[in-house]
């Protein structure tokens, strides 16, 4: 959930070795050898490992889209002076093992997507996309993707192309790169085993917190209800792309509570308050996005998914703030002036030491006492804030109607 905030106030031969070192479940697997030499060697051992998960209906691997709330470092890899980056102190000040390291991601420490893989039992998040594609073919792509998954998330991306221009990956270029993946993958090991691996795998989605900022700093913004429908018209082609890819699990995080974000205080109609008009239009997104999703399910076989209500328990959290171990909820940690809101995270800025007590890491962005917190009402927390089921039902759920595919 990164923001503009600058325009408008808001503010030979070579054997090449590899080792790929894989966390599944707890266990680690080392693949490595000498690439040229044995590369179905490493196939051989890659689909063994997705048969054992198989055997044990463990999901196979994660992928992971949306915005700064997901991204784990695309937007380093990203050329152009806007481009939003979390690649500066105090980002990652602790992050585990390795304090006081940027690593990307819009966080003092972990983010949910982290959270969310450490639950399915994969350790961190998956890697991001743009810091494994390049040389021997994508060799480190494809065998990352196909047992660990890939993270193509992007700080300030929307669902419209228009959200954040220039500064992030939108969702649109994310599919691209998702469908460019697989067709690796199924070019590696064959698409009928490819469509078997993401039917059993797990799509976590997250997006949507930046066209709602989008909107309300347009100075010229379109009708509400033409808004909804552009949103939810690129939400469903995302979603049945990733269907037709043989996707058949679908973790969906909502909107937040964009409107009591420190930064969205600061510039409310009562400075200090949040902004209940950013708040309602987050709202009737989320109404439409549930529905949209409803709908897929009656209509396409083996369809299954779980929304997590951000907003409603970023409701809760600040309304009982002392309940969730909050002293905090209005307040950016890592910032300047007014709610540490006035300026950016950044080396010279304020940083406060109780950083698990606090809501917000710096003026958007939760801090990742937040992170861990969402992440542990999505998978098996109150039923409130996960339907139809959560996200751990999810993950464990045997598809009735699972993909057919020719090899």
């Amino acid at each position: 959930m990164a923001m503009n905030t600058t325009s408008s106030g808001f503010g030979g031969r070579v054997c090449l070795v590899m080792v790929v070192i894989i966390s599944i479940q707890g266990t680690v697997v080392q693949l490595g050898g000498v690439v040229a030499a044995d590369a179905g060697d490493h196939d051989h051992l890659l689909l063994q490992k997705q048969q054992q998960l198989k055997d044990n209906n463990i999901v196979y691997s994660l992928y992971v889209l949306g915005d700064s709330t997901l991204d784990v470092g695309n937007n380093n890899y990203l050329n152009g002076k806007d481009v939003f980056r979390a690649n500066r102190p105090y980002y990652g000040v602790d992050y585990y093992p390795s304090f006081f390291v940027p690593t990307g991601r819009f966080s003092n420490g972990f983010n949910v997507a982290d959270y969310i893989s450490k639950k399915l039992g994969k350790g961190n998040s998956p890697p991001a996309y743009l810091s494994l594609v390049g040389s021997l073919s994508n060799y480190t792509l494809v065998s990352t993707a196909l047992i660990v998954g890939v993270n193509f998330a992007s700080g300030g991306a929307g669902i419209l192309d228009s959200t954040n221009v220039g500064q992030c990956i939108p969702l649109s270029t994310q599919m691209r790169y998702m469908e460019s993946t697989r067709a690796a993958m199924a070019a590696r090991v064959g698409n009928r085993r490819v469509t078997d691996l993401f039917a059993r795998s797990f799509f976590l989605l997250g997006v949507g917190n930046n066209d709602m900022f989008g909107y309300v700093t347009n100075p010229t913004p379109p009708d509400v209800a033409a808004f909804y429908a552009a949103l939810i018209g690129n939400y469903s082609d995302a979603i049945t792309g990733l269907y037709r890819m043989g996707a058949r699990k679908f973790g969906v995080i909502n909107v937040g509570l964009v409107g009591c974000v420190p930064l969205m205080r600061l510039h409310s109609p009562t400075p200090g308050d949040c902004n209940d008009g950013l708040n309602r239009l987050a709202a009737g997104f989320n109404e439409a996005l549930a529905a949209l999703l409803a709908g897929l399910a009656d209509r396409l076989p083996g369809f299954a998914y779980s929304v997590a209500d951000s907003y409603g328990f970023a409701e809760d959290a600040f309304a009982d703030p002392a309940a969730s171990g909050y002293t905090s909820v209005d307040t950016a940690c890592c910032g300047r002036g007014r709610l540490g809101a006035e300026g950016e995270c950044e080396p010279g800025c304020t940083l406060c030491t109780n950083r698990n007590q606090v809501a917000f890491f710096d003026r958007v962005h939760p801090s990742q006492r937040g992170c861990k917190l969402s992440a542990d009402a999505y998978y098996d927390g109150p039923a409130q804030y996960t339907k139809p089921i959560n996200f751990e039902q999810l993950a464990s759920a045997r598809s009735s109607a699972l993909p057919r595919a020719t090899a």
